[in-house]
């Protein structure tokens, strides 16, 4: 009995340990993301603005200085901290579900939904102004991967449990969801519109605001508690349907539920930030070589690696070119794009 307290101490301060410097390294990563920049701010003026604004202290500090840290960056590492951890946590999410290493949020059209439903309501002006951007975003992923699924199981994918036809029928509703989204803004919006939306979907955090951070945070928060409910469900569907079923699992409600909590996270993310690929697909699988497959221990990893990884693409994406500012779509997807076709070759691997 002792012995097993002890072990159990020992865990529960292992644990603690490891949730510090988790909390410890997104801190870390926010401070880098908001030093570094278009114009670099020492890290000394970074602290004196935080501490004046959270802590009421009396810095002195330029009112520039301290609307570009506190206004303008410091909203930017935050939007893309939750972004990254929604994107990661939804890659989780639908590789367990589907059991195919590739499912991830961008290939399987639930991003390109997203922004057709975004767009809808922003340009076309869908739902007279009674819905918000988010909202709309919500039902376009949600209609998607209906779609996808729908399509799926008619060219005998057998629902969700055929995870490799459900990829196959995502890539095509996702170049579906794309043309509609770039006939609605050709269509339906000026030059300067479609200039605007067409930067927007290729990943922008130019325009986070602290409205971004109220709405963003709480749906990180929700949604990870959901999925750390879940997480022996998720444990049970690596080795299929029928054995989650048989150790009394319900099935068809935790698909749905998860499913909609995937949906909810990338609406969220997408509206505020534009269809940002791969990050569903590169950190889930960094996470997994790092802490394993037990979601109780892969959920919160996949949520810390996915928020440090889109700061640094965020950073990245300001300093590579001198004076320009990159769309963000375009750094996750020159790393992403690497690590998908050493997938690819894996599974072919494993197949001859």
């Amino acid at each position: 009995m002792n012995s097993f307290n002890k072990r159990f101490r020992q865990q529960l301060w292992f644990k603690l340990l490891v949730a510090v410097l988790s909390l410890v390294a997104i801190v870390v990563a926010v401070i880098f993301g908001v030093a570094i920049g278009e114009t670099p701010i020492a890290p000394k003026m970074v602290y004196h603005v935080l501490s004046n604004h959270l802590f009421g202290a009396e810095f002195p500090v330029e009112p520039l200085d301290d609307g570009i840290v506190w206004n303008y960056r410091l909203t930017r590492a935050l939007v893309s901290a939750c972004c990254g951890a929604g994107l990661a946590v939804s890659g989780v999410i639908l590789q367990s579900l589907l059991r195919n290493a590739l499912a991830e949020p961008y290939l399987l059209g639930i991003s390109a939904g997203a922004s057709t439903g975004a767009v809808l309501v922003t340009i076309v002006g869908v739902g007279g102004g009674a819905i918000s951007m988010t909202v709309g975003a919500f039902f376009g992923a949600v209609f998607a991967f209906a779609l996808v699924a729908l399509l799926a199981h008619a060219a005998g994918g057998d629902g969700l449990r055929n995870g490799g036809q459900i990829v196959l029928a995502g890539i095509a509703g996702s170049q579906l969801f794309n043309a509609l989204t770039s006939l609605i803004i050709t269509k339906s919006g000026s030059a300067e519109q479609a200039r605007g939306i067409m930067f927007w979907l290729l990943g922008s955090l130019g325009g986070a605001r602290w409205s971004d951070v109220s709405v963003a945070f709480p749906t990180i928060i929700v949604g990870g508690a959901i999925c750390l409910v879940l997480a022996r469900a998720l444990d049970a569907f690596i080795f299929g349907t029928e054995s989650a079923a048989s150790l009394g699992i319900p099935v068809r409600r935790v698909q749905i539920t998860l499913l909609l909590v995937a949906a909810m996270m990338t609406s969220v993310m997408v509206s505020m930030v534009g269809a940002i690929g791969f990050v569903g697909l590169v950190i889930p699988h960094t996470a997994r070589m790092i802490v394993g497959v037990r979601h109780q221990v892969l959920i919160p990893a996949s949520m810390v690696l996915g928020a440090i990884f889109l700061i640094a693409s965020d950073v990245a994406s300001r300093i590579l070119i001198m004076g320009q500012v990159l769309p963000i779509g375009v750094i996750t997807a020159l790393v992403g794009a690497p690590v998908f076709a050493v997938i690819l070759l894996k599974r072919s691997g494993r197949r001859s």
